[in-house]
Parts: structure tokens; sequence; C-alpha cells
């Protein structure tokens, strides 16, 4: 073992590191509400973490000290480490993906996957071929040339994954929540330390501690999301009014949606199968905006979407698509009702309208469409 590696202060960042990530999992800090697979994600990462930060100081513990068990510990344990880069990449891409798209695309899917599995295989070769790593007679472990892979994949999947962020914050002001700092700066930071101050371990821990700010910020999020349909809620709408009233916006588009006969879905097939239908009308006006929106859940069946800097056209395109994309539910959901949405919608000028006005006038132009609904389908039908 190399002298100038401080054992202690290993052991005392990886236990805080430890301690941190067993009270987000036992308070279930890591279970966010009508997010299961970005929960699901965020699980994995965690547990990866703890995994990281419990194999760590038995590598370092190890290194430089003969044995066969200390060198099955020096070649398995820095495997582990370097496989754990692999799942916090690929790991954070997902994570940002689904929360900003709500989905991962093929491309992003198979692109991970050609880097897991070529990751992979290098490490099963670097145990007969010592390319990425090695450890000599002593036990002594070093870096090989291969170790560049598992930085440039490293920093390709972050990469992405900020890319994918910024895109999304520019044309989505609601995005906003998502801790993107609060994340990279801690592991920054950890990085940062570990290689100027050599040996000690501050990286697994500064993982753990971004994991933690991450994990606030997300449900900090979720008070201003709706708990059923997974949109956000009306102190999202008040918030996003406030804010943009300060904005160098000038004019923002909106559409006030209602359900029509929703009533009698939950009259005649239960309020369970109504709760459904409120989740499939938000799943539709989802992928109808493309992300685009902000999505609102305003009260009961009503609904509101707002859009930054839109125009008639715009908002006449968004509502088609919607209405496009009710029908094609319709179609492929094989219920026995039909959901339907009455829509009105209008442009917003900001320091003009006051929220009141505008939310009144759009209300309006909304009812006046459903009249018109109701002139063409009996409310007792």
């Amino acid at each position: 073992m190399d002298s100038s590696i401080n054992l202690v202060a290993v052991y005392v960042a990886d236990f805080i590191g430890v301690l941190l990530l067993l009270v987000i999992l036992m308070t279930k800090g890591w279970n966010l509400p009508t997010r299961r697979r970005e929960s699901a994600i965020m699980l994995l990462l965690i547990l990866a973490t703890l995994i990281d930060c419990l194999v760590d100081p038995f590598v370092f513990l190890s290194d430089g000290k003969s044995g066969l068990l200390n060198s099955i510990i020096v070649v398995f344990g820095n495997s582990i480490l370097y496989i754990y880069n692999l799942i916090v990449g690929g790991g954070m891409l997902a994570l940002i993906v689904l929360h900003i798209n709500k989905r991962i695309s093929r491309f992003q899917l198979v692109v991970v996957c050609l880097i897991t599995i070529g990751e992979t295989l290098l490490l099963i070769l670097n145990l007969f071929y010592p390319l990425v790593f090695s450890v000599d007679e002593n036990n002594v472990y070093r870096r090989g040339a291969g170790y560049a892979v598992f930085i440039i994949a490293a920093v390709y999947l972050l990469g992405y994954a900020l890319f994918v962020y910024f895109i999304a914050r520019i044309r989505d002001d609601s995005v906003r929540y998502f801790p993107v700092w609060q994340f990279v700066i801690p592991v920054s930071l950890g990085v940062g330390c570990q290689t100027l101050f050599y040996g000690i371990s501050t990286q697994p821990v500064s993982f753990a501690v971004a994991f933690c700010g991450l994990l606030v910020c997300l449900q900090n999020e979720c008070i201003y999301m709706d708990k059923l349909t997974g949109v956000y809620n009306r102190y999202e709408f008040d918030m996003l009014l406030r804010k943009y009233s300060h904005s160098k916006i000038n004019t923002i588009g909106a559409i006030m949606l209602d359900m029509n006969d929703f009533k009698s879905i939950n009259d005649h097939y239960s309020h369970e199968e109504g709760d459904r239908a409120l989740v499939a009308m938000a799943n539709i006006l989802n992928e109808a905006t493309e992300n685009q929106a902000i999505i609102i859940r305003y009260a009961g069946d009503e609904f509101v979407i707002i859009l930054r800097k839109a125009t008639h056209e715009m908002l006449d395109c968004c509502c088609k698509r919607i209405s496009e994309g009710i029908d094609a539910y319709n179609s492929g959901s094989g219920k026995p009702y039909a959901l339907s949405a009455a829509m009105g919608y209008d442009i917003f000028e900001l320091g003009k309208d006051k929220g009141n006005d505008f939310l009144r006038r759009i209300d309006e132009l909304m009812y006046e469409n459903k009249k018109n609904y109701y002139l063409e389908h009996d409310r007792r039908s």
C-alpha cells in the first residue's frame, strides 16, 4: 500500500456516504409520487452508489498488500468501481430524459446499450489482458490505456444528459425544478478534491451527497404535481403567472380544456374509471404538446395548457393535435365510452391582462365550445 494513502480519511468519507444513502433508503426518499419509472432509476442509482461506498475502502486497504485475497479484492473491486461509473452515466441520462420527455427514444436506448455492452466486455477482457488497469505482483493498481474509454463514455453520457436538459430548459421553464446543478456541483467538487489531494477518496461520498440534493429537489417538485395524473397542479399555475409577470416574455398562449360528459363516466362506470380517464387525458395532452408546453390540472376535469411566446396559429395547431390524440385514443382504447373535450384558447399579454381576466376569457371560450358540443350530444344519453 502506498504510504501516502490516508486510510482514515477514506474510511470516514465512505462511512458518511453509506450513512446518507441508508437514510434515503430507510425513509424511501427515492420514491417519487406518480413517477414510478423515475423512482426505479433513482433506487438503482442509490443502491449502486451504496455498493460503491462499501467497496471503495476495501480496495484502498488491499492495494499494495500481498496475498491472493488482496489480489482478488483489488481486481474485482476496481472492476466494480468502473462499472459504477457506467451505471451513473447511463442512469442519469435515463432519469433526465424520462423526466423531461416522459420516454426514452430508440436511439438513446441503443446508444446506452452499446456503451454498456462494450465496457462490460472490456472489463471481462481486462481480467486476462490488462487493458483498462493492471495489478502487479505486489497488488498495486495502475491505470491502463483502456481507462480513457471509460472516462470518454462517462463524459459523453453525462454531457448528453446535460445537453437534453438545457435544450428543454430553453423551451420549457417548468424543468427549472430538475436539480441538475445540485448533482453536478457536488460530484465535480468530489472528483476535483480526489484528483488534487492524492491519498483521499471523496468521489464516492460526493455522489451520495449529490443524490441527496437531487432527491430533495425532486420531492420539492412533487408539491407542484397533481398526484393522480402526474401533470402540474394549481400551485404551479399561480407561480408561473407570478414568474411570467416579472420576466422578459411579452406574451403567452393558454388553452382551457374541460372533458365532456365526465360525470357520466363516474356515474356509469365508477370513480376509479373516471380517474383512469383523467390519466388518459393527461397522457394525450403530454403527447400532443410534445413536452413543449406546461400542462396543469386546474380543477376536477379541467386542464390548462401554457405555451410560451405562442401565436394563434400555434394554439390552433396544438388544439388540432389534442383532438387527433383523443380520436386515436378512442379508436384503440376498447373502453365502453369515448373521451371528448371542449377547448378555449387565447393569447395573454403579460403586464396588460390580469390573471383572473385572462382565465375568465379562455373559460368563456371553452364553454362556448362545450355549448356547441351539447347541441349535438344529449347530456342524458
